[in-house]
């Protein structure tokens, strides 16, 4: 019989250290479940936490003074990243204006607007990507005896074809745009003025 009061004793045990957890688990909900303690516990998880600039208030002077240094460097390197790219925007805008007559020539052919010259359509690749686009386009516009007697205007999906074949934006090119990318019929890209933000 003993060895049965050994259970009990267990047993109960047992059951007084399970009570005694769900009254803790109970009082724990109760408590986070106040909104003046949970402020309480923020305040001081807020106080206790290192933020970036209060870990490098633990460093020497000496330290700070080098950070700081640092500091005043990004800045300089910023101000003259700026300044490149201000000048590279000046560069883009007038090289803009030398390309724009040969937009608008090709935006002429592209469209039908203009047949090109015989030494306009004169053409010798020395770059197989170029030839592989360019027989791509001819694939794409199908020419042939009854082709030319329904008199095709332009280049038909020319820059449907551009994007479909141009790795960097086929990869941009999903199902759904390509019967708009079939009716694009030019794309051009406008630059600020002078003194204007980029």
């Amino acid at each position: 019989n003993s060895f049965s009061k050994t259970e009990d004793t267990a047993s109960d045990s047992l059951e007084a250290a399970k009570n005694a957890s769900n009254k803790k688990e109970k009082l724990a909900d109760q408590v986070m479940q106040n909104p003046q303690v949970l402020a309480a516990l923020q305040e001081r998880l807020d106080n206790t936490s290192l933020t970036p600039s209060s870990y490098i208030e633990t460093f020497p002077k000496a330290v700070i003074r080098r950070i700081d240094a640092l500091k005043k460097l990004q800045v300089k390197c910023a101000h003259i990243e700026a300044k490149f790219y201000e000048e590279v925007h000046d560069l883009e805008r007038k090289y803009a204006a030398l390309y724009q007559p040969l937009f608008d020539k090709r935006r002429e052919f592209i469209n039908g607007e203009a047949e090109p010259t015989d030494a306009e359509a004169e053409w010798h690749s020395e770059n197989e990507e170029e030839e592989k686009l360019a027989g791509d386009l001819k694939n794409a516009v199908v020419i042939d005896e009854k082709a030319e007697e329904t008199n095709v205007k332009g280049i038909p999906d020319f820059w449907f074809t551009i994007f479909r074949n141009v790795d960097m934006l086929s990869e941009l090119v999903q199902e759904y745009d390509e019967p708009i990318l079939k009716h694009l019929q030019d794309i051009k890209v406008k630059f600020s003025e002078p003194g204007q933000p980029m």
